[in-house]
């Protein structure tokens, strides 16, 4: 039995060692968190030019909006027009009578009706046909176009407002106009001419759109 007490005393006495080892570390691990926290300086300690540091980059931004703005300018009432594509429009249509089987006839419009563009394009299915469209600029710098057409009245509205439901007549005249409006879209005018069906829409007001209608009421179908 005491023969056993010198081991005791060297596993106790390695317990102590092991034991104020960790101590140290404990005691070096708190001097170093507390040290950095002292070295950290609270914000409200902070000084005028971290203040400014710090405003610098929301002042550049302020500077890049202001630059943008005064490149933008605003005029109420209507849009401004750049240059307007020019568009031979009088080819345009005598090549249309030509090439396609029922009457394509040219408006006479007032002075500064522009004609900017021109397409062609077909109708599928049932009441279908050929589509001859031309685009004028108004006075008035909006955009209104003239849509000549062998498809049917509903046909053609389907086709250009997804509609096939008429929501008034409007009178030019002698001649009667059928209404489609499709809320979110420019309303459309189409009559019938018997053989051809012609179309009108666009962002101009109700004295261009009396203007076109009575323009192409009163034009005689070109020669083919």
């Amino acid at each position: 039995m005491s023969a056993s007490f010198p081991s005791v005393r060297r596993v106790r006495g390695r317990a102590a060692q092991v034991g104020e080892a960790l101590r140290n570390e404990v005691r070096k691990m708190r001097r170093g968190i507390l040290g950095d926290v002292a070295n950290q300086k609270p914000r409200i300690l902070n000084d005028y030019r971290d203040l400014l540091w710090s405003l610098i980059p929301l002042l550049l931004i302020c500077v890049v909006f202001a630059a943008l703005a005064q490149q933008c300018s605003f005029s109420p009432g209507k849009p401004a027009t750049g240059n307007i594509p020019h568009f031979d429009v009088t080819s345009a249509l005598r090549d249309d009578a030509h090439t396609l089987p029922f009457p394509i006839r040219q408006p006479s419009l007032p002075d500064r009706w522009t004609a900017n563009s021109g397409s062609r394009d077909t109708v599928t299915g049932e009441g279908g046909g050929t589509l001859s469209t031309v685009g004028y600029i108004t006075p008035e710098g909006t955009y209104m176009q003239l849509t000549q057409s062998n498809a049917s009245e509903s046909a053609l509205a389907d086709h250009i407002l997804q509609t096939r439901s008429p929501s008034g007549t409007q009178k030019v005249g002698e001649r009667t106009w059928t209404v489609f409006h499709v809320q979110g879209n420019e309303p459309a005018w189409i009559t019938d001419f018997g053989a051809d069906r012609v179309l009108i829409k666009g962002a101009g007001n109700q004295s261009a759109y009396m203007t076109l209608a009575g323009a192409i009421d009163a034009a005689q179908p070109l020669r083919s």
